[in-house]
């Protein structure tokens, strides 16, 4: 065995020497170093056994931040590219990313107390003692470098869209890796911008309306959804997925936002600013699932009584309970708080859900099928290019945003 591991070292070494060789003389003779020719020197750089492990020695840029709680947000240059340290896991050349509302939360240190407890629980490889340096950012498009023993869907390559956990270094970076379940071949019709903008927010929607909300698409031409936000990221997505199937749908804006929620397949749009939204939604006739995407439980019953109607928010107070209370007491004071909407809601034989964010290669295949039959499109608020990530922070913390913001990776100027 520690022949052959020898052998493959030295066959390594000797394929490195060659190509670094062919690469510099190229560099001199004016030739262009082309990204495959990168790829190879990156993977000729790996010495590992039959790709279950692959270092680089390498380096990249991407946007650091060293402690919660603070706006300043840091460009290395010298940031080592992550490895595919599990069999499961691609390394993703990233051509762009977006920013979500989560990441704002996040770089403040929301959700701090949780996501280590899973890093540790997970023990992930990608962090050695402290999180931080830490990068954010959660869904990607870019292309394939490399992949691990295991990995059989992708290859080098391969033009892919995803997420990355948030356990894990994220996708504010020229380079990412993610597990074969959190990403998925990029729909070709669209751009690698345009990819981007789609994948937390459609599975955070997805979750919701699917997977918590029991939607299916042969359910949705009988039902009535209410969604909350129709112009921003969550909901110009889940207006568009219900309005594909069929579903009746409300949905709220602000005056300057209607057409565009309109465009994207809402029957009815409630301007929040001119009209009373309560006063609004009694005066319809119902609503099988209400889409709570702001945080805003409505005073007065909006729902159908005794018909299995759905009451599922995004805005769950679990993450902030634990990182205030300690994991132990903020369960309890979640579970506490859960349970009390549950029992008021089932008075009139309703229920009360939460829905989080969950990673699902399967949903994102069916996603970009709706994008590629023209059912579901992107729509993008403001594309910012990489030097400027600390800006698109800044646009998507002010709010009312049209869309995603998204990050031209491969824009460095």
């Amino acid at each position: 065995m520690m022949m052959l591991r020898m052998s493959k070292l030295y066959k390594n070494i000797s394929s490195l020497k060659l190509l670094s060789n062919h690469l510099k003389n190229g560099a001199k003779n004016g030739s262009r170093v082309t990204l495959v020719q990168q790829q190879l020197l990156l993977q000729c750089r790996s010495f590992s056994d039959g790709g279950e492990q692959t270092s680089f020695s390498h380096q990249m840029s991407a946007w650091n931040i060293y402690s919660y709680g603070c706006d300043q947000m840091t460009l290395s240059k010298t940031t080592r590219v992550p490895s595919v340290l599990d069999p499961g896991d691609v390394l993703v050349d990233v051509h762009a990313a977006s920013v979500n509302p989560i990441d704002v939360m996040m770089r403040d240190g929301y959700g701090e107390k949780l996501i280590n407890l899973i890093r540790w629980q997970l023990g992930s490889k990608h962090f050695v003692g402290s999180e931080f340096p830490l990068i954010l950012g959660r869904d990607f498009s870019g292309t394939v470098v490399s992949v691990g023993k295991n990995v059989i869907s992708f290859q080098p390559g391969d033009e892919v869209f995803g997420v990355v956990g948030a356990h894990n270094q994220g996708s504010h970076a020229q380079f990412c890796v993610a597990s074969t379940k959190e990403l998925c071949h990029k729909p070709s019709t669209l751009t690698h911008i345009e990819a981007a903008s789609l994948p937390y927010v459609a599975l955070t929607t997805w979750s919701a309306l699917c997977s918590v909300g029991e939607i299916t698409q042969q359910k949705a031409p009988n039902l009535r959804v209410f969604i909350q936000a129709g112009s921003g990221g969550i909901g110009t997505f889940a207006v568009q997925l219900m309005s594909a199937w069929g579903a009746h749908v409300t949905s709220t804006c602000s005056t300057d936002a209607i057409d565009l929620v309109r465009s994207l397949g809402a029957n009815v749009v409630i301007d929040y600013k001119t009209q009373n939204e309560e006063d609004e939604l009694m005066q319809m006739d119902g609503f099988h699932l209400y889409l709570d995407v702001l945080g805003k439980k409505p005073s007065r019953n909006v729902l159908k009584n005794w018909c299995n109607a759905k009451y599922v928010t995004i805005k769950t107070p679990f993450l902030e309970d634990t990182d205030t209370h300690g994991i132990p007491a903020g369960f309890l004071r979640s579970a506490g708080s859960l349970g009390c909407n549950i029992l008021e809601n089932l008075k009139n034989g309703q229920s009360y859900r939460w829905a989080f964010f969950v990673p699902d290669w399967r949903a994102l295949k069916c996603i970009g099928q709706l994008v590629d039959n023209g059912q579901i499109k992107p729509v993008i608020d403001k594309v910012f290019p990489f030097h400027q990530l600390p800006h698109a922070y800044n646009h998507v913390e002010a709010g009312h945003s049209r869309g995603k913001t998204v990050i031209d990776v491969k824009c460095t100027e």
